[in-house]
């Protein structure tokens, strides 16, 4: 079974072959945690129940899933969403539909479906959702562009369309460039013909992750301490100031970050790795007239659940980009189910610079 999973992560069908009974299938395995703390701690494989299929549910084959930082985050009970105990972790990954209720109209078997919010529990073999919880995503993209498409490309996307009006040749500046939505940022920025300064922190490996970050499109990758340096003037020479900044850590790094956004420009903060607060001199507000903006997928999703357009446009258009080769998934370590531990530990290390994707099937 490992092998096949490596061949459908690979990119090649391979079709799921089902059982001739439901008595014959082996029970859905999840990743299950029932109090919050260290998730290399609380969190264990176990057999989960095998549910009834309700006339508006879909049984869903569970291919692959990431482990985000928000997964992390909720199962050590800090983020600002957490999941009644127990609970299966995970909020992002790809399934094939086995089965659909009689009510449902839009989804079928064979048909893959990615989670339409957060909290859905995507550590599993199996599960049964409501339909209303999934959303349909072309099975020609690669599985692990699928299972990784609704959290950090999104969160990309929607950051450089929604807070400055954009055109070919500006220019945008980030920090965390090498995390899942730094390198989406980069991708879609590419396409779109904008520039893109992109701040990562000092490390061991830093030229071979400059040669990968440049390799996606970037035009300019820094550490931390560059942005403090005269020779930022260099890069101002060949693109314009940028009139957005994306901030994902916070601390020093964001405060030296605004300190090359043009007039009235935008700093959109969507995390804070440091744990450290923003801080913003006050002649910026007075004398620059910046903005300082936050973002939350998980919110932007409760604010246009009524608006489909909004959503299958954006989908739309990122699967298009998928196809045309100009949206990779992220860097990703691929880990059986059962080595879910050494996942869970990967994620949480500093410099992380892979995506740990739990293969499920």
């Amino acid at each position: 079974m490992q092998r096949v999973a490596a061949r459908v992560l690979r990119g090649a069908r391979v079709p799921f072959v089902r059982e001739r009974s439901a008595t014959a299938r082996p029970p859905p395995r999840g990743l299950l945690y029932e109090r919050h703390g260290e998730p290399p701690a609380v969190v264990r494989l176990k057999d989960l129940e095998v549910a009834e299929l309700g006339d508006s549910d879909v049984r869903v084959q569970m291919l692959a899933a990431p482990v985000n930082p928000a997964d992390i985050n909720m199962i050590q009970g800090t983020y600002a969403i957490l999941s009644p105990l127990p609970a299966v972790g995970g909020n992002e990954g790809v399934g094939e539909v086995l089965e659909v209720g009689r009510h449902v109209a839009a989804l079928k078997p064979g048909d893959w479906v990615i989670p339409a919010g957060a909290g859905l529990g995507t550590w599993r073999t199996q599960g049964v959702f409501p339909e209303e919880t999934l959303l349909k995503v072309p099975s020609d993209i690669p599985v692990l562009c699928a299972a990784t498409l609704s959290v950090n490309p999104c969160t990309a996307y929607r950051m450089l369309a929604d807070f400055e009006t954009l055109a070919p040749g500006d220019s945008v500046i980030q920090n965390a460039a090498n995390s899942g939505v730094g390198q989406a940022v980069i991708q879609i920025a590419k396409a779109s013909g904008i520039k893109t300064i992109n701040v990562v922190r000092d490390r061991p490996d830093l030229p071979k992750l400059v040669e990968r970050l440049m390799a996606l499109g970037a035009d300019h990758v820094i550490t931390e301490e560059m942005l403090r340096k005269p020779e930022m003037k260099d890069i101002f020479k060949s693109i314009p100031k940028p009139r957005l900044a994306l901030n994902c850590v916070g601390g020093k790094s964001t405060t030296e970050m605004l300190r090359h956004l043009q007039p009235k420009g935008t700093m959109v903060t969507y995390g804070g790795m440091a744990k450290q607060p923003v801080m913003v001199p006050v002649s910026a507000f007075i004398f620059r007239d910046v903005r300082l903006r936050g973002f939350w997928m998980t919110q932007w999703r409760k604010d246009h659940a009524q608006d489909q357009e909004s959503l299958t446009g954006m989908m739309d258009a990122l699967c298009q980009l998928i196809r045309r080769g100009q949206l990779t998934a992220p860097a990703c370590t691929e880990v059986p189910l059962q080595d879910y531990k050494a996942a869970l530990e990967a994620a949480m290390k500093p410099f992380t610079s892979s995506k740990q994707i739990l293969l499920l099937i």
